[in-house]
């Protein structure tokens, strides 16, 4: 299991870190605008400059996972990301619903081998 985390924080961590670049550098072609609700919400999101900050905790994650360090907060960070991604291409774009599932999937395998970190998050109660 431990050989399958690290596969996964390392794919995890290139995924955002090129995807993280390319939102800076534009070296992978976007394609066409989407149409309806989802071209409009993208280019809401870009006009407003809300995806500089997106793409500027995608690629600090992704340095993070690929360096090992700080893995915690490198998932912390990526968590709503991933989520909204998800939720994005469930609801308004299909097409790229398998590389959200992928990402996903990798977020999962490599927060499980970090858990300890997380269990208090799962406690139901704090000591007083």
């Amino acid at each position: 299991m431990k050989i399958v985390s690290i596969i996964a924080r390392v794919l995890l961590g290139v995924l955002f870190l090129v995807f993280g670049l390319n939102g800076f550098l534009s070296f992978i072609p976007m394609g066409p605008m989407p149409v309806g609700l989802a071209g409009q919400f993208t280019a809401a999101l870009f006009e407003s400059h809300y995806m500089s900050v997106v793409f500027t905790i995608e690629l600090a994650a992704g340095v993070l996972l690929l360096f090992n360090r700080y893995v915690a907060l490198a998932l912390t960070l990526l968590a709503p990301v991933i989520v909204n991604i998800f939720l994005f291409h469930a609801f308004m774009a299909p097409s790229g619903l398998p590389l959200a599932m992928t990402a996903s999937v990798l977020w999962i395998l490599t927060a499980h081998s970090v858990r300890s970190v997380f269990a208090g998050l799962f406690s139901q109660r704090i000591p007083a």
